[in-house]
């Protein structure tokens, strides 16, 4: 029986050692592109200020399900914020930006709400690494993408060059759709109707955490 439970283990060791292999954070991240005060609160993707998404339940980084009415209710105003995936430098370096401005988004009342595709280990890899200390959530079936209508599908060629450069999409969402978020980001109110937007399908520009605090203070 010790030996059953000894094999047991050691097997479970290795699929998550092949796990750690197969996702890993970027090491480098590059320069992220501030939006342009002209650009700032367009929606060139999703749903628009006063639309109310439907509904919907994903998963935290712990794998609990967790829906966008608790989260509304619980911790309104909430800024939604979609990412491509931890696989994206770009990403990491909005998300550690988000992290490290934490106090001041605090300060203001506003509990920011981090989602991708990534599956809920991936997820959890993000939260730690940056140590975010607020939801990071996981939408590998799409319903938080689909509800917020920023689906983006990445074709098969680009897919393979990705493949080239150590990405397999695969990998971190565990599904082989290819889809992942345009980055947008919602400001929402406790009814969980849309008060500010912003998509834009150039994924190496985005809202500063300057400009989304400077937002925050002119609505409030």
């Amino acid at each position: 029986m010790k030996q059953a439970l000894f094999a047991t283990l050691l097997f479970a060791f290795c699929n998550l050692s092949a796990m750690a292999q197969d996702i890993r954070l970027p090491e480098k991240l590059p320069e992220l592109a501030e939006t342009r005060s002209a650009d700032l609160g367009k929606a060139e993707a999703g749903l628009k200020v006063g639309d109310k998404p439907a509904d919907f339940t994903v998963l935290t980084h712990k794998g609990k399900d967790v829906s966008l009415g608790e989260l509304a209710k619980s911790n309104a105003p909430i800024l939604v914020v979609f990412y491509r995936g931890g696989w994206c430098p770009y990403c990491n370096v909005q998300i550690r930006q988000l992290a490290e401005a934490w106090p001041e988004f605090e300060k203001r009342g506003i509990t920011p709400v981090l989602i991708s595709v990534d599956k809920p280990d991936a997820s959890a890899m993000a939260k730690a690494t940056y140590e975010i200390p607020f939801p990071v959530l996981s939408d590998p079936e799409l319903k938080a993408h689909e509800a917020f209508d920023v689906v983006v599908e990445i074709d098969d060629a680009t897919a393979e060059k990705y493949k080239t450069y150590g990405i397999v999409l695969e990998n971190w969402s565990g599904k082989d759709h290819h889809k992942i978020a345009a980055p947008g980001i919602f400001l929402l109110d406790a009814s969980g109707t849309i008060q500010w937007a912003h998509v834009s399908k150039d994924y190496k520009t985005r809202p500063s955490v300057k400009q989304l605090l400077e937002m925050l203070d002119v609505r409030d």
